[in-house]
């Protein structure tokens, strides 16, 4: 039997209590040997049910009910919900709806836990990646410093290459802290995206030509396929999708393999473009590729520490494409090259 409101407890309580004193009486009669009458029997049994009734249902709305109202009444205040917590009804279904909401709220805490181990969980790893990257250019200066202290600037030759050396992972340092500093902007909506149009041909050209030494430099063939991209004006912040193009084009150079090649592939797509940069390189592990584009997440991480990467370059990709309005995605098969794809709306 489900009970669901006072009324119901009260009534159950006073059958119990009055059909009880009935059979006890009954008992005592026979056992006494004294005959009872069945209407005074009947009476007695009503009177000990209305009067159980109304002391039952006093009881618990004083010492139950009440105190189930408030906890109701704070749910219902916690939640913010429309409902006024004024109007709680003690002849509604209270029990199921006191329920209800106890369980509602102990599933919204417990995601909320669990959103709270996860960013802990991304706090502790990020920290914990960014003292890393930090850790190699640092050593690395501290060798120097310490070679050069030693007696190290007492040969020219001995002085300039260390010297060098220092100064090119303070480069790496500060490009790394520049990059976080971008991303926070970013994350919190400071850092601005002027939108206007541009020459997507011009630009891609600017990129390609910053880049041609260290392609050659590497062995790999840097190509843009031929198609109406030479002229076509699109919508956006053009420093900002230059760094985008940059970090793609060389990303690519820094996993390409020697004799290989990057090409950037466009594609008309009526209100939009699609810009594709893709190279045959080592490419990337299927299990790499949903995590490609979180801070400091690195596939090869002998290679791109060597490389002199931030470990930023893609997250910083990823936010400025979407801060266009617009998405990135990459496919890759794992030694045979990878291709990232971004969208540009057109002017």
């Amino acid at each position: 039997m489900k009970v669901r409101s006072p009324r119901g407890v009260a009534l159950l309580a006073a059958l119990v209590i009055s059909t009880s004193a009935c059979v006890l009486i009954t008992i005592l009669a026979v056992w006494r040997g004294v005959e009872i009458d069945g209407r005074e029997l009947g009476w007695l049994t009503m009177a000990l049910f209305a009067v159980s009734f109304f002391i039952t249902y006093a009881l618990i709305q004083r010492f139950i009910f009440h105190k189930i109202r408030v906890i109701y009444k704070n749910i219902h205040r916690y939640k913010g919900t429309k409902e006024r917590a004024g109007d709680f009804n003690m002849g509604d279904d209270v029990m199921e709806d006191v329920k209800l909401e106890v369980e509602e709220w102990a599933s919204e805490r417990a995601n909320e836990i669990a959103e709270l181990k996860a960013a802990h969980s991304f706090r502790r790893e990020f920290i914990g990646n960014l003292a890393h990257e930090l850790k190699t250019p640092i050593f690395n200066i501290q060798g120097y410093v310490l070679t050069l202290i030693e007696g190290g600037l007492n040969d020219p030759e001995i002085a300039q290459k260390f010297l060098a050396k220092a100064a090119k992972n303070v480069d790496r340092m500060a490009g790394m802290i520049e990059d976080l500093d971008i991303i926070s902007k970013m994350e919190s909506g400071q850092l601005d995206v002027y939108s206007e149009p541009f020459n997507l041909g011009e630009l891609v050209s600017d990129v390609v030509e910053a880049l041609e030494v260290r392609a050659f430099k590497a062995g790999i063939a840097l190509e843009i396929t031929e198609g109406s991209i030479r002229s076509q004006m699109v919508e956006g912040d053009r420093s900002k999708i230059e760094q985008v193009l940059t970090n793609l084009v060389s990303n690519s150079l820094a996993y390409g393999v020697e004799g290989g090649k990057t090409q950037l592939r466009f594609y008309d797509m009526d209100t939009q473009v699609l810009v594709e940069v893709a190279d045959d390189g080592i490419g990337i592990k299927e299990s790499d590729l949903p995590r490609i584009f979180e801070r400091f997440y690195r596939v090869d991480k002998s290679r791109s520490r060597n490389a002199g990467g931030s470990g930023l370059g893609l997250a910083i990709v990823k936010h400025i494409v979407e801060s266009h309005g617009q998405n990135i995605t990459v496919r890759s098969t794992y030694e045979q090259g990878s291709t990232f794809s971004f969208t540009l709306a057109k002017a």
